[in-house]
């Protein structure tokens, strides 16, 4: 079975992040400035802090790419931290570097900090923070780009925009997904609502100001996608429980929704599931389901909601415990945003993508695009005709 797979590896202060990805057929139209345009998006937003000054986010192909098209080969992906040179022996992999006056004792409460050390038997916090960091992200982005150009060879298309933070809803309009898309990328919160936009720009100022943090909720949408991605024979092959997976593994995102989520549990069932019609071919007259029945596509648009905790270093730390002494102490500040809700927006489209490039591959298998392309014209003629 052909699988898009992919490992990360690297520090948010190490030299460099790096990701492999298997399973990329041939034939993919791939470029590092297609990449660029997501990691770029990723340090945007409202809200974030002093080290996306820093940071100028670009990614290396490494391999599996000639003259601009995959090559079936697996690919390598390197994003460097341009703040590493700042932090080369704090960092560094050699023992003769090691300070152990500069550990970090003081855990954070909301972060993985505590968990961490007791799991590994550190006594420095920092041999946690560095890998559990959401600064991983941005080579996750990176992948998720690769999943994005695979797709677009099927004109399935990938986007999103911010619909709540920090308790201002935005009211989305009743408008095609890609407008919706441009919409957004035109605020600095990712937001299709100017009034909401504006007023969640206020309440970031106002927990700036008080040393504090929000959190919020990203829609993602998925136009294009065939029906039966996904399957309903086995737990581990329904594509809503690996969205949720994969939207679960992004750093502080606490809840997922498919289509009308938590709605659903609230009213009556003639106010939930989406009458079927036909007119050539088979749709839905709504799409409260976000586009998925049973574990698998239905055709319809896919929708998911990701709900992001506010960041947990604050400003003005909450309590915790030194590790050494047991004593109290305000928990260590490392740098860090107000709010990151936009670029998890960004980080949400790339894990998504990934998930429905894995599905497309699991339904289509091939080693190359014309060959992907061929399976999925005749399934798509076999739908037409049923």
């Amino acid at each position: 079975m052909s699988m898009f797979r992919y490992l990360t590896a690297g520090e948010s202060h190490g030299p460099q992040l790096s990701a492999i990805i298997e399973g990329v057929p041939a034939g993919v139209h791939l470029s590092t400035e297609m990449l660029n345009h997501d990691l770029g998006r990723r340090q945007q937003g409202y809200g974030r802090g002093g080290r996306m000054k820093i940071e100028r986010d670009t990614v290396e192909l490494l391999s599996g790419v000639r003259w601009g098209e995959t090559i079936g080969a697996p690919l390598t992906l390197v994003v460097k931290n341009r703040d590493w040179e700042n932090w080369q022996n704090e960092m560094s992999p050699l023992a003769e570097h090691r300070n152990d006056s500069s550990a970090v004792t003081r855990p954070r409460p909301g972060h993985a900090d505590l968990a961490g050390v007791l799991k590994y038997q550190h006594t420095d916090v920092r041999n946690v923070l560095e890998r559990s960091s959401a600064r991983e992200t941005a080579v996750r982005v990176a992948v998720g780009g690769v999943a994005r150009a695979f797709l677009m060879e099927f004109d399935i298309l990938v986007g999103g925009f911010v619909s709540e933070v920090g308790g201002v809803v935005a009211c989305t309009p009743c408008e095609a997904p890609g407008v919706l898309w441009q919409r957004a990328a035109t605020s600095e919160m990712f937001c299709c609502d100017p009034l909401a936009g504006d007023g969640m720009k206020r309440a970031i100022d106002i927990a700036k100001a008080e040393g504090d943090t929000l959190g919020g909720v990203v829609e993602v949408q998925v136009v294009g996608v065939p029906p039966g991605l996904g399957s309903y024979v086995q737990w581990d092959r329904k594509l809503d429980a690996r969205l949720a997976m994969a939207l679960m593994s992004i750093q502080a995102i606490k809840g997922v929704e498919v289509g009308i989520g938590f709605a659903a549990a609230r009213r009556p069932g003639s106010r939930v599931h989406d009458e079927i019609s036909y007119n050539g071919s088979y749709f839905r007259e709504s799409n409260n389901a976000g586009g998925i029945e049973g574990g698998m596509s239905n055709g319809e648009p896919i929708v998911v909601r990701a709900a992001m905790k506010p960041i947990p270093t604050l400003y003005k730390p909450l309590r915790s415990v030194d590790l050494r002494t047991h004593e109290p102490f305000a928990a260590t500040v490392e740098r860090s945003d107000t709010c990151a809700v936009p670029a998890a927006l960004v980080v949400a489209e790339a894990v998504v993508a990934i998930e429905i490039a894995n599905a497309m591959l699991e339904k289509f298998g091939g080693d190359s695009v014309v060959e992907i392309r061929r399976n999925l014209e005749g399934y798509r003629e076999q739908v037409r005709n049923a």
